[in-house]
Formats: C-alpha cells, sequence, structure tokens
C-alpha cells in the first residue's frame, strides 16, 4: 500500500508539472533535469496549417507545444491561404493561444444585386443592408428601397432581397432604428418611418416629420441604455475613461472586445484589472489620442491601437478580426493591429466594404472595372 501511495504521489506531482509546462531532461552527467517550459497552443481557421517556430515546421496547428522562456517568431501557412506571422514573447508555466485566421490567397466575389445599387448602409447588428435602386427603363417596378438579410447561408445560397417601398429615391436618405427593425426615410416630400420587414408603397407611407424629434430622442435613449449595460461590466475607471473619451465604440461579437476612436486625450490606468496568465505580448498603447481608433481587450486589459485618424473599422464576426476599408483596397487585420493582409484591390465604391453576420465573408460595393455601369452588392469570400 505504501509503495503505490508513493507511486501515485510521484505520478501525480510529475503530471501536474508537465501540464504546467516543465520538462524533463538528461544533461551531460547524466543527471535528471527538470526545466520550466511554456505552452503554446496554436489554432487556426482552417486548422491542419504548418506551425513555424523562428522558421522551423514545428507541427500542425490545433495543437500544443512546450517551448523555453523566450521571444520566438511565429510563422503558420497553408497552401492556398496567405500567410499569419506574430512575434511572442513565451513565459515559463504560462499558456499562451494562438488563434490564426487564414485568409485566401485569391478570395472569389458573388454577384447579390444586379440593377444597380446606391448608398447601402448596414444596421447596427450588421445583419441587414439596406440599398436604393434607380429608376430605369427595364427596371421602373424595382426603383425603391430594398434591405437584404446577411445571414449565414452556405455559400451559393442567399437569402433573396425585399423591397421596402417603391419610387425614385435618388435624392432620399435613410437610417437604421438602433434595433435594426426599422428604417427611417428622408425625401423632399417628407420623413417616412418604414417596417424593415414589409413592403409600404408610396402613396401609403405616414409622414412623420411633425414627431420627428421624438423618435430620434426614443432611438438614442435606446443606444444610450444598451450601450450603458454593456460598459457595466468594465472597472468603474475604465468605464469612466469610455464615457467621457470615447466614441463610435463597439463591443466585439462575443463582447469580449471593444473596439473604439477616442475623442480626447487620456490614459488608461494599469492594474486596474488583474493581469491574467498567457495574456497578449503585442506592443499596446495606454495613452491614447483623439481621433485614433484602438481596441480594448476586457479580460486581458490591454489596449491596442488599430487605426489612423479618419479610418473606420468593423468587426468581423469571429471577434478576432477588424475590416479596414482603404482606397484600392481592402484589409483585415488582427484585433491587435498585428497580421494586416489585403483582400482586395482595385476597383470598389470606398469605403462600401461591410462585415456583416455571414462568417467568412464581406459585401462590397463595385462596379467591376464597368464604369459605365452602376455599382452593384457582392459578397467577397474569405474562406
Amino acid at each position: 500500500m505504501l509503495f503505490t501511495a508513493v507511486v501515485l504521489i510521484i505520478a501525480g506531482g510529475t503530471a501536474i508539472l508537465y501540464a504546467r509546462g516543465y520538462r524533463f531532461g538528461i544533461n551531460d552527467d547524466n543527471k535528471i533535469t527538470v526545466s520550466p517550459k511554456g505552452l503554446l497552443v496554436a489554432n487556426s481557421d482552417p486548422n491542419g496549417a504548418q506551425v513555424f517556430i523562428d522558421g522551423e515546421l514545428k507541427t500542425a496547428t490545433n495543437s500544443t507545444m512546450s517551448l523555453a522562456p523566450g521571444t520566438y517568431d511565429v510563422i503558420i501557412k497553408k497552401d492556398g491561404f496567405l500567410g499569419w506571422q506574430k512575434r511572442l514573447t513565451i513565459e515559463k508555466e504560462t499558456v499562451t493561444q494562438i488563434d490564426a485566421y487564414l485568409i485566401p490567397s485569391a478570395p472569389s466575389l458573388t454577384s447579390l444585386t444586379f440593377s444597380g445599387v446606391f448608398s447601402p448602409i448596414i444596421s447596427p447588428d450588421s445583419s441587414k443592408i439596406a440599398y436604393g435602386v434607380p429608376p430605369s427603363s427595364d427596371n421602373n417596378d424595382k426603383a425603391g428601397l430594398w434591405v437584404l438579410e446577411t445571414i449565414n447561408l452556405p455559400l451559393g445560397f442567399n437569402r433573396d432581397p425585399q423591397q421596402i417601398t417603391d419610387g425614385d429615391l435618388t435624392n432620399a436618405s435613410w437610417e437604421w432604428s438602433p434595433d435594426a427593425q426599422e428604417i427611417l426615410l428622408t425625401t423632399k416630400s417628407g420623413v417616412f418611418l418604414l417596417k424593415a420587414g414589409q413592403f409600404t408603397p408610396q402613396n401609403q407611407r405616414i409622414n412623420v416629420a411633425s414627431k420627428i424629434e421624438t423618435v430620434k430622442k426614443e432611438w438614442e435613449d435606446e443606444k444610450t441604455k444598451r450601450l450603458d449595460s454593456q460598459l457595466g461590466r468594465l472597472e468603474d475607471e475604465i468605464e469612466a475613461i469610455f464615457k467621457s473619451k470615447a466614441s463610435r465604440i463597439e463591443f466585439s461579437p462575443d463582447e469580449n472586445r471593444i473596439l473604439y476612436t477616442a475623442n480626447g486625450s487620456t490614459t488608461i490606468p494599469k492594474d486596474a484589472v488583474k493581469q491574467l496568465p498567457g495574456s497578449s505580448t503585442q506592443k499596446q498603447e495606454r495613452e491614447i489620442k483623439e481621433d485614433v481608433s484602438y481596441v480594448y481587450d476586457i479580460k486581458e486589459d490591454r489596449n491596442f491601437r488599430v487605426g489612423k485618424p479618419g479610418e473606420t473599422l468593423s468587426w468581423l464576426p469571429n471577434s478576432l478580426n477588424l475590416v479596414l476599408p482603404m482606397e484600392g483596397k481592402i484589409i483585415v487585420m488582427d484585433y491587435d493591429g498585428t497580421n494586416m493582409q489585403t483582400v482586395f484591390t482595385g476597383n470598389y465604391e470606398y469605403p462600401h466594404a461591410y462585415a456583416s453576420t455571414s462568417s467568412g465573408r464581406l459585401l462590397i460595393l463595385t462596379k467591376l472595372g464597368g464604369e459605365e455601369t452602376l455599382p452593384n452588392l457582392y459578397w467577397l469570400s474569405l474562406k
């Protein structure tokens, strides 16, 4: 019994040390050594990619490696996809996880509309996009305001767009309600509140111009209430900064990170949140500057600069990547501002490139080089 107990204690202790990253070896004097190591968990989407550490092929993704404490250049490669790379610091007895989102080297385009589109606006939750169709001699019945759902259907399958109202809306404008259930349409003849899921003929639209201020105040109160609820998860010091020094606040879909633009300069205090083992080792900036975009990681209490003044970013559904539309190209990057990958170059209607709820696809507005034609909406596949 005593022998069994000793064996169990030794085996249990060895398993605990192994799980914490320690590794056993034999030195030049043939003595057993115990070395503190760190663990690197390397995941990728799609999986089955190659993992290179300091230029040496080590394993495939969705696996765990033991590494001595130190700084490493990690590259993840897969045929047909752009390479992913990052410099990481491995600490002893700490698990560091990377999640590499791999972009196809030749993303495909799929047309969603064919009649010409203008003024597309994505809904606050990215689940729908509203756009106008101009009148023409061969599709006058299609002229008006349309809504397309961006739900995640398999490639090759799309939900048909729905016409919301008809008429010539070439000089009109529209905006979404905070819950994406209504659209406020403004034309020369008035202001109309439309249901986003049903058709309202132009002769049945009700002018709400007399109570527009009330409608907009209700919408603003709804947005403020939702944002206050989300920010309420933060430590008091951090929450106060976001309420006073941040604008265009957008939580990631999993609500663990915040994309925002600073509307003033300040310093995000350190140690307001207990540091987690295995937190990101990428360079952060806690001194925020006006008009610059950042991502704040709530769990790890780290703040990353991701955009320059004037740039507009949005979240991909995976909560790990951001979309940055630029003149003549579209970029996807990691949430910490690294791994900036150009996923599209060429003629598109800047800045009309949108993340959506459809995993692995962006919405873009482009003429595909046909200057004499009207632009249309396309899916840009990232898988």
